[in-house]
């Protein structure tokens, strides 16, 4: 028997966001690579991390603007002026050729767009699941930024074995159009049900309401250790020659869509405590392995160990956050969420930046292991709503 109507996951708005969410998060994932083509101009480690901080900042210092103006004005308007920046930005990076004040501008323009499309179009997606369906759908909306993680991995490989960086701009020029085209036929769905809304409390009050500071605060420490990866597997790989970033994350994407797509219904079924404190567990041995990988099969190894743990965590904190955040703050409340990302770029960037400066990359690895451990901690003793979720 089909789903009823007001239970359908897969309607036409979810479709066409997700569709836009996977061309965008593809286009974003190339830059995977920018790093290497940052070195290539001359930056050391330090500097490759404070360009990427610079994005992050941009985009935390959008967000309170960004999940306001979804929660008063819709969240199309949010969409479309982010494509259009984001277009506007990737065919920037065409003209960067030195380290200078150029790029630092084109990577604070990245990082606005990156800030509303991000927050846009999740916060969108949230709005077409319905919420018998939730954890499932929001496990699979995931899917969209989870799977360009190895596709734009994989295919920057191929594209600078063959061609150079110019090439690779190219094509996420494309995929940032595509995006574009996607978004255009969305409308507002979040008030389609036709109940009465209270009205918006604004960003500082879902920032500081009660239930949800724990969620931020475990949400930053996830953030912050993904940063060491994000930022600088390709230099790792590149200096230890253990591995290739595809095959870190193919395998880490392949792991983290199996659960998101077979096992999404997981978390509702046993509890999210219950999924999430394994999980995180699992994304600290991804750092320990990293930290000690001697050759590529370790690094593949770390690369299913942090599948496990990302493709739970993130869809259980992005369900929980919606569950607790009130209908009308949902835009602030995921703005804050999908901000703290961008937050663990800007701190993580320079931290583990000067770490592998000073002690090397096994030393960041194992920083980024205790922080998930310390942080795993804090959060079961300050949490207690969780296990009622």
């Amino acid at each position: 028997m089909p789903a009823p109507r007001a239970e359908r996951l897969f309607t036409r708005a979810f479709i066409l966001c997700f569709l836009a969410n996977l061309a965008q998060s593809w286009s974003f994932n190339l830059f995977l690579h920018l790093p290497g083509y940052l070195n290539q101009l001359g930056a050391s480690d330090v500097t490759i991390g404070f360009i990427f901080g610079v994005t992050g900042v941009t985009a935390i210092a959008a967000r309170p603007s960004v999940g306001r103006a979804m929660d008063t004005r819709g969240r199309r308007g949010i969409i479309l002026w982010g494509n259009v920046v984001n277009v506007m930005a990737v065919a920037s990076y065409l003209s960067v050729h030195t380290i200078g004040p150029l790029i630092v501008l084109i990577r604070i323009l990245h990082g606005l767009a990156e800030g509303m499309l991000f927050t846009g179009l999740f916060t969108y997606g949230a709005d077409c699941v319905p919420a018998a369906r939730r954890t499932q759908g929001l496990a699979f909306f995931g899917v969209s930024g989870m799977a360009p993680i190895a596709l734009g991995a994989t295919l920057g490989e191929q594209i600078l074995a063959r061609w150079d960086f110019h090439a690779l701009f190219l094509v996420a020029l494309v995929f940032a159009a595509i995006s574009l085209l996607f978004s255009l036929p969305l409308r507002d769905v979040h008030h389609a049900s036709g109940a009465p809304q209270e009205p918006s409390r604004g960003f500082v009050a879902a920032l500081t309401q009660r239930e949800l500071m724990p969620l931020w605060w475990i949400g930053a420490i996830f953030s912050l250790a993904l940063a060491s990866v994000f930022t600088f597997l390709k230099r790792y790989v590149d200096e230890t020659g253990n591995g290739t970033v595809s095959g870190f994350f193919n395998a880490y994407t392949a792991v983290a869509l199996f659960f998101r797509i077979f096992l999404g219904w997981l978390p509702d079924r046993i509890g999210p405590m219950r999924v999430l404190l394994p999980a995180l567990a699992c994304l600290a041995c991804a750092f320990v392995l990293l930290a000690l990988a001697q050759g590529p099969t370790e690094v593949v190894v770390a690369g299913t160990f942090f599948g496990i743990g990302h493709g739970f965590t993130f869809p259980i904190l992005f369900g929980i956050v919606v569950t607790r955040a009130r209908e009308s703050d949902r835009g602030s409340a995921m703005a804050i969420l999908t901000g703290l990302f961008d937050l663990g770029v800007v701190l993580g960037g320079p931290l583990f930046g000067s770490i592998i400066a000073g002690y090397g990359f096994s030393a960041a690895f194992g920083t980024a292991a205790a922080v998930v451990a310390a942080g795993s901690v804090v959060f079961v003793a300050w949490d207690t709503t969780t296990r009622r979720v």
